[in-house]
């Protein structure tokens, strides 16, 4: 049985975004040989949303002040969020996915997508469940789905060794589905990989859960930050029965809102029922004066969001080139989103190990791929939302630590 020490362990936050200051600072990588190297410290754990990188969305102070002007009206929402802000944004997704959605009964907004996540999660989900879960995925799925006392089912996703698809292992998939898995959850754009689901891997999906009554959660988060040469299929505007699929979207990364904690869930009205009485215990509802700023997400000013995919496309380029050029870092080029997720060689250091050395002696932080895989013992993130010149400083930097620790 396990301990509710245990069970919090397996949480662990020292590697979260944002939660650089808890990596030691003592130990074999503290002494490890090496000069440091100079340069602007950058934390490729998150994005940069200061003016020198991608601020928030215009307008989207102005409409957080008019949420708080507007006093209690504001303040205390329903659960589910403000109705009239609800209305607006349901009009935008269903647009958006090419799927109509009920802004009454199948849209809640929740404090971030992580958030939203949660409470999908504590929808669908209860102890000793088996969950199917993609392998390498976005951190917080298992530790969620093992926190709440069920059976994690990985499933491989082959993104190196696949092209014009993410290679997910559809026939391992249907076989966790015929031994009972109830539940699926994945992310597409998939968090790390940057890699986008072909049509013909969400039309699988879809027949599947159909074929076995499989609930999916789908992480939409990066969905709009779409690069040039790629087809993007939702999920719900497929053929899957609509009763059994829940998307997870926010405006936190793409438009650079995270700072307001805002997402959205929609699908399934009975899981979106649930989601909102688990949310009236947990939070209420999500902060009553930022939900304001989802009045500003997809109305952005005339080719905001096409700058945006052009800027981050043009540092993703640079440090492709980078890390392409290194000797034995192995990386595929991002669809979307703003996430890399190079292959390390051999080192003499351990992950772990490598990514202390690399903050301490490069002032770069990274997040090391065990957060999303506990088979990626030899992968970093790299979340390039970051100013251009800044980055790519770092990657150069980070390839000088590789050379200094590999194993030739």
């Amino acid at each position: 049985m396990t301990t509710i020490e245990e069970k919090f362990k397996k949480l662990g936050t020292d590697n979260a975004p944002g939660q650089e200051v808890r990596q030691r600072v003592d130990g074999p990588a503290a002494s490890t040989a090496g000069a440091v190297i100079p340069g602007t410290p950058v934390d490729f754990s998150h994005g940069d949303v200061n003016e020198s990188a991608f601020a928030p969305t215009p307008g989207s102070l102005d409409a957080f002040v008019h949420g708080f002007e507007q006093g209690g009206a504001q303040a205390y929402t329903e659960y589910r969020g403000h109705a009239e802000i609800r209305e607006r944004v349901a009009g935008h997704l269903a647009e958006f996915t090419g799927a109509a959605v009920s802004a009454d009964d199948q849209l809640i907004v929740t404090p971030g997508t992580q958030g939203a996540l949660f409470l999908a999660i504590g929808a669908t989900i209860v102890p000793g469940d088996k969950v199917a879960i993609v392998t390498p995925d976005y951190f917080a799925n298992r530790k969620l789905v093992e926190f709440i006392g069920a059976q994690v089912v990985p499933i491989p996703m082959d993104y190196l060794g696949s092209r014009d698809k993410a290679g997910l292992d559809l026939g391992q998939l249907e076989t966790a589905f015929k031994q009972g898995v109830k539940t699926f959850l994945f992310s597409n754009p998939n968090n790390p990989a940057g890699v986008i689901y072909a049509k013909q891997e969400i039309d699988a999906i879809a027949d599947l859960a159909n074929r076995y009554g499989v609930t999916v959660i789908v992480d939409q988060l990066y969905s709009r930050l779409l690069y040039p040469g790629r087809e993007y299929t939702h999920l719900r505007a497929t053929h899957i029965d609509p009763r059994q699929v829940v998307t997870i979207m926010g405006p936190s990364k793409t438009e650079s809102l995270s700072g307001f904690r805002l997402g959205v869930a929609f699908g399934a009205e009975h899981l979106i029922d649930r989601m909102e009485k688990l949310q009236a215990i947990v939070s209420l509802r999500a902060p009553g004066y930022c939900q304001a700023v989802l009045r500003t997400w997809f109305e952005e000013p005339e080719g905001w969001m096409t700058d945006r995919i052009r800027k981050h496309q043009a540092i993703r380029d640079d440090l492709l080139s980078l890390l392409t050029d290194a000797r034995g870092i192995e990386v595929r080029t991002p669809e979307a989103g703003s996430y890399i997720f190079p292959r390390l060689p051999k080192m003499r250091l351990d992950l772990a190990q490598f990514v202390r050395t690399l903050r301490l002696q490069a002032g770069v932080t990274v997040t090391p791929g065990t957060e999303f895989s506990k088979d990626a013992t030899d992968s970093i993130r790299l979340n390039f939302s970051q100013n251009h010149e800044a980055a790519v400083d770092a990657i150069r930097r980070t390839i000088q630590i590789v050379e200094r620790h590999r194993m030739d």
